[in-house]
């Protein structure tokens, strides 16, 4: 019997390995039971079983305020953010050809970070809907210095990383400068934006930040699994993608818009939340395989697990202070990236 399911459309077809359906199954009961979970447990705690009621619309009125007003859009919010940014690394690992490879490590989310405070201090009257446009356009600015700055008859992963690291490290200066200096900025607004620079995804909304975030990630996610078996067919050299037909410039630049996009948008609404586009793509790998047709969904939903789970220990663990989830993903991813640089030193 095949291991493998072929999934054909009228232009497009997919191969998924039996394993790599098992795991999405699994990850997606996963995602479910933290989902449930988190929406229960705060301040004032809710049983699961109260949680499911209140889902299907026979809870008691008072829980039923507290999920959907309050924890339901933060859940929410936790699995897009997560997802977005996990799938934003799988892409740009896989364009780059490097595992050291995230939107945070090489500067993408210090130019999203920049664009979207200079949103918050200077149009803070302006609707929430163009944050995400403010956002993606400091990442698609940032990435194109990265690539100029590492650009030397050709782009080497190790030259494309220090060079990330270092606009990584000058943004975030530049962005904190400019919140301490920025002229009569109401200390609501101060607090809003070095809130943004932690990572978190307190207080969001449904009408808000929701909506705000789903257009992008309905419409970027979907091209994402599009273009995966345009990464699969690179991953095997330019050269020998160039032979079989692939466009690759065309389909890099696409890859790359969508991977920058997906970045920009989620730290639009979730802030800097760091190294979960590391450290989803690498588990996912670990779990399906190299394909990128399997790495994409389940780094999608790794990704969206571990900002869950961070999320949960970041408002329970130090009640009845709220503390940024940016700051649990810091203190695995940085321990992470660590590891990954020992292990590849000599490659």
């Amino acid at each position: 019997m095949s291991n493998w399911l072929l999934i054909r459309g009228r232009r497009h077809s997919f191969q998924i390995s039996s394993r790599t359906l098992l795991v999405v199954l699994l990850l997606l009961a996963a995602n479910a039971a933290a989902m449930v979970l988190c929406t229960g447990l705060g301040s004032l705690r809710i049983s699961p079983v109260e949680v499911i009621r209140s889902l299907l619309g026979i809870g008691d009125d008072s829980s039923h305020m507290i999920i959907f007003s309050l924890r339901l859009p933060r859940v929410v919010i936790a699995v897009m953010v997560g997802a977005a940014l996990a799938v934003s690394g799988a892409l740009l690992q896989g364009i780059v050809r490097n595992p050291l490879t995230s939107p945070d490590v090489i500067g993408i989310t210090g130019g999203a970070q920049l664009g979207t405070i200079v949103f918050i201090l200077y149009f803070s009257g302006v609707s929430i809907r163009y944050m995400p446009i403010w956002s993606i356009g400091g990442a698609f600015a940032a990435a194109a210095l990265v690539y100029l700055f590492a650009y030397r008859r050709g782009i080497t992963p190790l030259r494309l990383v220090l060079i990330g690291i270092g606009m990584a490290t000058a943004l975030t200066a530049f962005t904190y400068m400019l919140i301490l200096t920025a002229p009569f900025t109401p200390s609501a607004v101060a607090v809003k934006a070095f809130t943004f620079m932690t990572g978190s995804i307190y207080g969001v909304s449904w009408q808000r930040d929701v909506v705000t975030l789903l257009p992008w990630i309905v419409i970027l996610l979907p091209l994402s699994l599009i273009y995966a078996r345009h990464l699969n067919v690179q991953e095997l050299g330019d050269e020998v993608a160039a032979s079989v037909g692939s466009s690759l410039q065309a389909k890099r630049t696409m890859l790359l818009f969508v991977s920058v996009a997906l970045s920009g948008a989620a730290i639009s609404i979730g802030g800097s939340i760091n190294f979960i586009g590391l450290m989803a793509p690498h588990i996912a790998r670990k779990l399906v395989g190299p394909a990128y047709g399997g790495v994409i969904p389940v780094s999608a939903l790794i990704g969206s697990l571990i900002l869950l789970l961070s999320d949960l220990i970041a408002r329970t663990a130090f009640l009845p202070l709220d503390i940024p989830a940016g700051v649990f993903t810091a203190a695995v991813g940085a321990p992470f990236f660590i590891y990954l640089l020992y292990r590849h030193r000599k490659a």
